[in-house]
């Protein structure tokens, strides 16, 4: 938890709010390193962050209820500034000695915002702004020494402040996009209440990684799983920079990768990369461990497991290897990190998690720091190319959760075929870098056709595909329907086995992008 190159850092304390990583983002788009840690962590370790300034999120508890979280001890006394959204302004109420309430009428989506007070944190903005409220609780009495600086009119302290310490709350939620004035806010906040200046890009991020990766591989070998997605070609590419030939990727085709994926892969890092690449076709072997499984987390376990055990053969004959390169990314970190309320897991992720502890290597893991757009900037900064960079996600797991139901190797080359029509006429539309991911689905049910003078009874594809900023919330996009007609016609006319073409209409939540 030390400086770490990142210059002046803003800490945010996760309460369990949906919108924590959101609020992280838009600090960083300031320009502004900043991590989020549980609200449960010691004091200790916050003061070895060394934050300029601190921000408390929001949450889906009440303040007044039991098992609420609390701020930690001692936090108020480190004298940097605090930010409370939502939750986070009502606990710095009781903190402080005012006084919460169930609100008689929930407050939740936009609200007319009245401003009372410009002079800092609200600086800039209009006299009323539209926000983004979620609460049920609200603000009875303020505390000592603080003053109310706006409100709806639900809410007679939507905003406050202390004018003692530089603490501030706000009962709305500026991250979201709902909040067309958040960003603005969270900007005087970051810049002119806690001093931060612009010292977060990928420029200098680059420069001081390559550095630090340089220094703990020293000259020791380093190996690197690939899949050919973003984050593994970004983490290897920046590896690479650092440690140059001492760096081996292994790439194991599973059998479930897209049309032509694996020539498409090794060319790629061969070719254009120039990075050693030692590669196993064990698609069989991945197939037969997967006949008649349909049960998707029963698939990604074994997925997994196997891919752990090939990968760990495959590196043992590299000979003395001490690390081992990750493209873990920051939400992965999150989650081990934030505060857990109640919550359900939706499902597992395909990981090379076992790796580390059953061949006993070091991990590096060069971005483990940065969000997905963050991953995409530092790509593009090293001077990978845009249609590699701006690739649409693909799962671990492959087209083994994009096959609902068992696989096999006629279900995949249908599936391959349906997929590859679908994102060559979203790329003849122009609509591909307008789409955050699109694909095509095998359902396990036949329906009946016509096809000629025939009678057919065959296969369904389902067509996915979303907008999102971060992949965390999406809506599906809007495809024309010309487009979705031209889709469906190559699909059926040119990808035998199949009859009939649906699209999915749904948004995450409450679906997921992924259908298993």
């Amino acid at each position: 938890m030390q400086n770490r190159g990142h210059g002046e850092k803003i800490l945010i304390l996760d309460f369990g709010s949906q919108y924590t990583q959101l609020i992280a983002r838009r600090v960083r788009e300031i320009g502004v390193y900043c991590e989020i840690l549980s609200c449960t962590e010691t004091i200790k370790r916050i003061k070895e962050f060394a934050p300029k300034g601190i921000i408390l999120s929001g949450s889906p508890f009440s303040v007044t209820g039991k098992g609420a979280p609390k701020i930690p001890a001692g936090l108020m006394e480190l004298g940097v500034p605090v930010l409370g959204i939502c939750y986070g302004m009502q606990l710095l109420t009781k903190h402080f000695g005012g006084r919460t309430g169930r609100a008689k009428k929930r407050e939740y989506g936009k609200a007319d915002l009245v401003i009372d007070d410009s002079s800092d944190i609200f600086k800039g903005l209009k006299k009323r702004e539209t926000v983004w409220m979620s609460h049920g609780d609200r603000i009875e009495s303020l505390p000592a020494g603080f003053k109310s600086i706006g409100h709806t009119g639900n809410a007679p302290v939507a905003a406050m402040k202390s004018s003692k310490k530089p603490v501030y709350g706000i009962q709305f939620h500026p991250e979201v996009a709902h909040t067309p004035c958040g960003t603005k806010i969270l900007k005087n906040f970051v810049r002119r209440i806690c001093g931060c200046g612009e010292s977060w890009n990928m420029k200098s991020f680059l420069e001081w990684k390559v550095e630090e990766i340089r220094k703990e591989a020293g000259k020791d070998k380093v190996i690197l799983g690939i899949s050919g997605g973003v984050d593994s070609t970004v983490a290897a590419a920046i590896i690479h920079r650092a440690v140059g030939n001492r760096l081996t990727c292994l790439f194991i085709d599973n059998g479930l990768l897209r049309k032509n994926e694996a020539r498409k892969v090794l060319e790629t890092f061969r070719k254009h990369l120039h990075i050693k690449v030692k590669f196993r076709n064990a698609s069989e072997e991945f197939l037969q461990a997967l006949k008649n499984v349909a049960d998707p987390e029963k698939k990604r376990k074994i997925i997994g497991r196997k891919f752990i055990k090939m990968f760990g053969e495959e590196a043992r004959k590299l000979g003395k290897v001490k690390f081992l390169g990750q493209g873990t990314l920051y939400p992965d970190v999150i989650e081990s990190v934030s505060f857990k309320g109640p919550s359900a897991v939706i499902k597992s992720h395909h990981n090379v998690g076992g790796l580390p502890k059953v061949m006993k290597l070091k991990l590096l893991e060069p971005l483990r720091e940065l969000f997905k757009d963050e991953v995409r900037k530092l790509g593009l900064e090293m001077g990978l190319s845009e249609k590699l960079i701006n690739r649409m996600p693909f799962p671990g797991p492959g087209l083994a959760i994009r096959i609902i139901g068992s696989i096999s190797p006629g279900r995949l080359k249908i599936l391959r075929d349906a997929d590859e029509i679908a994102i060559e006429e979203i790329k003849n539309a122009g609509l591909y870098h307008k789409i955050w991911q699109a694909f095509a689905v095998l359902l396990p049910v036949k329906t009946v056709g016509v096809m000629g003078d025939e009678r057919t009874y065959e296969n369904v594809i389902a067509i996915r595909a979303v907008t999102s900023k971060d992949g965390m919330t999406a809506d599906w996009a809007r495809i024309p329907a010309e487009v979705l007609a031209r889709m469906a016609n190559r699909i059926i006319n040119e990808v035998q086995g199949v009859n009939r073409v649906v699209y999915d209409v749904s948004s995450k939540p409450p679906g997921t992008i992924e259908w298993e």
